[in-house]
C-alpha cells in the first residue's frame, strides 16, 4: 500500500458500504471487533493480548488498529513510531509475537496527529480491511476507536463482521458508554460475543489484599442486563502496563502466570463463541439490547457522506 503521509491528504470515503452488503474478506474466516465506546478502560491493551493468545494457541492472526487518529499499537507491539514512512511499500502489515499487525502508527513520525474528518476515518478503516495483502487468517481483529459512529458503521458495512467484544471497566460511568456500545452493534446487526471487565480488581503486591478500585461486577451484570455472554475478568495489574508500555505483551512474555491465564481463557470463549455463529444462519435481529432500546425492524444504519477528498492507499 502506497501513498503520500496521512498527516497531510485525508482518503476519499467510499460512500455507504459495499455494493450488495458486506463482503467477505478472501482467506479470513473471521472478523472481530473489540470495542468500548470510552476511551481509557484498556481496549488496546486487551486487543493485543487476546490477538497473541489467540496465535500462541495455533491460530492465524491479524490486527488492524482502527483507532486512526489515536493509533497505540505500534507502541503495544514495541514498534517504532513512523517506521514505515519512507518505506517503498508504503504502509504495509509486519508480523510480530505471531500476529499480522497493522496500524497508520506506522506511518507517523513521534506525535504527529492525524486530523481527518469522520467520513475519511470510515474510510481509511475500509481501506486497512481491503488494501492489505492478508492472505489465510483464521481470525482479524479489529481495535475499534471509542465512540459509535464511522469507524464502527464501515467496518460493519464493508465486511461481515463474525461479532464484537465490549471492553469495560465495573464503574458505571464506563458500563453506561458500554450498553451504547452494544447498542450500536445491534443497529449494525453485528452479534455481540460478550463483555470483558478490564481493571476488574488489584492485588496488592506487599499484602496480597484485594482492592476493587473500580468497585467489581458491574460488567458482569450488566452482561445479564443485555443477554449477551460475561466473557471474563481482567485485573488491574502493573504488569500489564508495563507490557503495553514497553511493547511485550503480556502473555508473550509472562505466559505463566494468573493474568494472561485470564486472557488466555477470553481468547478460547471467544473463538468458541465465533466458530459455533459461524455454523449458524446470520440472526434476523440480534437480541442484545431490551425491547424498546432496539431499531425498528428493517431500519438501515446511516452510513458516512461521500468526500472528494483523495485516496493515500
Amino acid at each position: 500500500m502506497v501513498g503520500p503521509s496521512p498527516g497531510a491528504t485525508p482518503p476519499q470515503a467510499h460512500g455507504h458500504g459495499a455494493p450488495g452488503g458486506p463482503q467477505p474478506i478472501d482467506g479470513v474466516r473471521h472478523v472481530i471487533a473489540i470495542a468500548s465506546n470510552k476511551g481509557g478502560v484498556g481496549k488496546s491493551t486487551v486487543a493485543t493480548n487476546l490477538a497473541v493468545a489467540l496465535a500462541k494457541d495455533g491460530a492465524a492472526v491479524g490486527l488492524i488498529d482502527a483507532d486512526i487518529t489515536g493509533p497505540n499499537l505500534p507502541t503495544m507491539f514495541g514498534l517504532p513510531a513512523g517506521f514505515q514512512a519512507n518505506s517503498e511499500q508504503g504502509l504495509h502489515p509486519i508480523q510480530r509475537y505471531g500476529v499480522k499487525l497493522i496500524s497508520i502508527g506506522f506511518l507517523l513520525p513521534p506525535g504527529s496527529p492525524v486530523v481527518w474528518r469522520g467520513p475519511m476515518i470510515g474510510s481509511g478503516v475500509k481501506q486497512l480491511l481491503r488494501d492489505v495483502a492478508w492472505g489465510e487468517l483464521d481470525y482479524l481483529l479489529l481495535d475499534m476507536p471509542p465512540g459509535t459512529s464511522d469507524a464502527a458503521m464501515s467496518a460493519a458495512q464493508d465486511v461481515p463482521i463474525a461479532g464484537a467484544i465490549i471492553v469495560s471497566t465495573p464503574q458505571p460511568v464506563a458500563l453506561e458508554d458500554a450498553a451504547k456500545a452494544i447498542a450500536m452493534f445491534e443497529k449494525l446487526t453485528v452479534p455481540v460475543l460478550g463483555i470483558v471487565e478490564n481493571m476488574s480488581y488489584f492485588i496488592t503486591p506487599d499484602t496480597g489484599q484485594r482492592v476493587e478500585i473500580f468497585g467489581h461486577g458491574g460488567a458482569e451484570a450488566a452482561a445479564e442486563d443485555h443477554a449477551v455472554d460475561f466473557l471474563g475478568a481482567i485485573p488491574l495489574a502493573t504488569e500489564i502496563r508495563a507490557g503495553g508500555d514497553e511493547g511485550r505483551p503480556l502473555v508473550e512474555f509472562l505466559p505463566d502466570g494468573a493474568v494472561a491465564a485470564a486472557f488466555r481463557d477470553i481468547a478460547g470463549r471467544v473463538a468458541a463463541k465465533a466458530d459455533v455463529l459461524a455454523r449458524m444462519a446470520p440472526p434476523q435481529a440480534p437480541i442484545h439490547t431490551p425491547a424498546h432500546a432496539r431499531p425498528a425492524p428493517g431500519q438501515p444504519p446511516a452510513g458516512p457522506a461521500p468526500s472528494s477528498e483523495r485516496s493515500i492507499i
